[in-house]
């Protein structure tokens, strides 16, 4: 049996997006954020499919006139309904790998980071999904606590992610990093892991989630959040990450070739005025397009010039993600990507080469 977590960039049949509720933690701002995800959805469908959960049907009629207003194919729309705790699909939704040859999707416990939040209902999310018959390839249930936005790969067998989060004994307290590291190798055929000691962001809940940090662009390619400011307090942690990613080598032995993304300037919560963990780390890659957070910020024009050095092939699609990160994520903490073979009935994708 051979087998690899796929990487973001392996042809997809959709996005997963969990659409919030009036009764989520969004209900302050739920205009807001939902102008955020229909932009996105604009953005995708360009592409691909988007699957989104609803919490009704109510909810699935008023979205599909939305989107035929906002000129979208809604051909390329697939709902499902499915209660849910919050928005954030990457943490709950499945985990894709390819075994022998065909996608399988892993369906990973789910406890709101570490018994944080509520999440019941969020770690059923993809059982429904399942049961609601939207997905070809099979789903397998794990008791592994494990979320979509702490691991990262190269699609060739290496991992990245963080001590601070893998190795939180929030997380999966009876398993060491040795015992870790055989349950990846043995359900996702992960050969080495690349730990990561330093990266943190004021204002996170997940406990240094990867995709807030550092990204793997292609197999030799990471992308990664650097700050150039001194007095900011993130400089020495993330100027510690830098270089621990220097000192990273590839499966061959050769260096990484890394792309510093900018710091934006800082952003505050509006009502307590606490700090906000933005980072244009949270890319999000789609068939041919790179969707990118942004913060109406000098830096986005900067960070957008860095993301297309990395992916020169794609369109690079800003999304202002000011009303998400008010929540402490952004776009790729909002969605799940599932590869080509995973959705019933899927339409032929834009892209039809791997990248």
């Amino acid at each position: 049996m051979t087998q690899r977590l796929f990487p973001e960039w392996h042809p997809q049949d959709a996005i997963l997006l969990t659409w919030p509720g009036a009764h989520s933690d969004w209900a302050s701002i739920l205009p807001r954020i939902e102008a955020t995800l229909e932009a996105m959805v604009v953005a995708i469908a360009r592409h691909q499919r988007v699957l989104i959960s609803v919490a009704d049907e109510a909810t699935r009629q008023r979205l599909l006139a939305t989107f035929r207003h906002l000129g979208v194919d809604t051909a390329c729309l697939l709902f499902a309904e499915a209660p849910s705790d919050d928005s954030w699909a990457r943490d709950h939704g499945p985990i894709a790998i390819e075994r022998d040859g065909l996608p399988v999707l892993l369906d990973y416990r789910f406890t709101g980071w570490g018994g944080k939040f509520p999440a019941a209902r969020d770690d059923a999310l993809t059982a429904r999904l399942q049961a609601a018959g939207v997905f070809a390839a099979p789903v397998e249930a794990h008791d592994l606590v494990l979320e979509g936005g702490a691991i990262d790969t190269d699609g060739a067998g290496t991992l990245l992610t963080t001590e601070a989060c893998l190795l939180n004994p929030n997380r999966n307290p009876r398993l060491d990093r040795q015992a870790l590291e055989s349950r990846l190798r043995e359900e996702m055929g992960i050969a080495r892991v690349l730990w990561l000691r330093h990266g943190h962001l004021e204002g996170d809940d997940t406990d240094s989630h990867i995709d807030t940090l550092a990204r793997f662009c292609d197999p030799q390619t990471i992308a990664y959040v650097r700050c150039d400011d001194p007095t900011d307090p993130h400089y020495a942690e993330l100027r510690a990450m830098e270089e621990e990613l220097e000192a990273l080598r590839r499966a061959d032995g050769e260096p990484y070739r890394l792309i510093p993304l900018p710091w934006p300037k800082p952003c505050f919560d509006p009502e307590d005025g606490h700090r906000l963990p933005a980072t244009y780390a949270n890319f999000l890659i789609i068939n041919g397009a790179v969707l990118m957070p942004a913060y109406a910020d000098s830096a986005d024009a900067r960070a957008l010039a860095a993301l297309a050095e990395a992916f020169p092939d794609h369109e690079l699609i800003p999304i202002d993600c000011r009303s998400v990160i008010r929540q402490h994520g952004s776009l790729h903490c909002l969605t799940m990507q599932l590869p080509r073979g995973c959705l019933a009935d899927a339409r032929p994708s834009h892209d039809d080469e791997e990248r």
